[in-house]
């Protein structure tokens, strides 16, 4: 493997956070993400992990030094610990066919004792876990029948094994907005991160979004009163902006598409798990690697990879009072 120019688009932007959907699959059925019968690819359309780390390892020498594996639920793909072991070796790794500074993981948690062993042995070292409340009947309503006991004993056995965990929480009107504080209290005095999302208007669901979208100025407004919040630089490489628990290790980071826009810096580009390159989770243009990859091997993508380029636009258009969503697909197919 060679080095390539980076990946800069046309707005002057380097791209340098890939974040692959290992699958579109997920074991839970979150009412603001999917419908509740969904239909799923067939196995026979989607990436092999062998292509996947392929892909991969071409976007690493042009200059991606992070990778997030997502879904659907990447934990639910056989064999996916393999993919993440052979992507581990370029973590840290010194040589003309670049490196990565980091390889991490968003996953519903429902596997995760079974795998965090695993995903440590393969240099992993901080995860996502989505977790939108930790009341059992709730959760159980989102998630449709889901066991947050079951998550939160593998957020545990993460943080047991060495993985830095970061919940994920999509901020619910009329559903949990009554738990994000106690959320917060809970993760400092647990040692975990917390960082709150808007809904995003992706895929036909059987809610009303507008129904359920809460903005985080208005919750910040509210943990403001009741936590010591300080400004955090720290930059994870993601949309987030960060403050800090006083006197604690405890970040809080927001997330918040549709009130405070992060378009102008944004770094990131996301593979499905079909092998489709979106290059803005907000807009339908798009590049088969897939084909290209089967009809040219690994000398087709980098002309694939500078035309996707040249189409990533300036910023989504998410507006959560639209009719429809921004675009068909699911969140669980472009990767979350």
């Amino acid at each position: 493997m060679t080095c390539a120019p980076a990946l800069i688009d046309r707005h002057g932007r380097t791209i340098r956070y890939l974040r692959i959907s290992v699958t579109d699959r997920c074991d839970l059925r979150c009412r603001y993400c999917m419908a509740e019968q969904m239909v799923f690819l067939p196995k026979a359309a989607l990436l092999s992990l062998d292509e996947i780390a392929i892909i991969a390892e071409r976007f690493i020498a042009r200059g991606i030094d992070k990778i997030r594996l997502t879904g659907g639920e990447p934990l639910v793909r056989r064999d996916v610990g393999d993919l993440v072991k052979r992507l581990g070796r370029h973590v840290g790794a010194k040589g003309p066919g670049g490196h990565l500074n980091e390889l991490t993981m968003t996953t519903n948690g429902n596997r995760l004792a079974e795998h965090a062993n695993t995903l440590v042995d393969a240099g992993m070292r901080r995860i996502n876990v989505s977790l939108d409340s930790r009341d059992p009947d709730l959760f159980r309503h989102i998630t449709r029948h889901g066991d947050v006991a079951r998550v939160i004993g593998g957020i545990f056995a993460a943080r047991d094994a060495g993985l830095a965990v970061k919940i994920n929480m999509v901020a619910l009107k009329g559903w949990n907005e009554g738990e994000i504080a106690p959320m917060l209290a809970w993760c400092r005095d647990e040692g975990l991160d917390l960082t709150l999302i808007e809904t995003m208007p992706l895929g036909a669901v059987d809610e009303d979004r507008t129904d359920r979208f809460l903005p985080l100025t208005a919750v910040m407004d509210d943990l403001q009163a009741q936590f010591p919040l300080i400004r955090d630089a720290h930059n994870s490489g993601g949309p987030a902006r960060y403050w800090r628990i006083a006197d604690t290790d405890t970040r809080l980071g927001l997330i918040s598409p549709l009130t405070a826009n992060f378009c102008d810096t944004c770094n990131r580009v996301r593979l499905t798990t079909e092998g489709v390159l979106y290059t803005c989770l907000g807009h339908d243009d798009q590049v088969d690697l897939k084909a290209i990859l089967r009809a040219q091997g690994v000398d087709g993508l980098d002309a694939a990879l500078d035309a996707a380029l040249l189409t990533k636009p300036a910023r989504h258009d998410f507006d959560i009072a639209a009719a429809s969503p921004a675009v068909a697909r699911h969140m669980s197919v472009t990767g979350g």
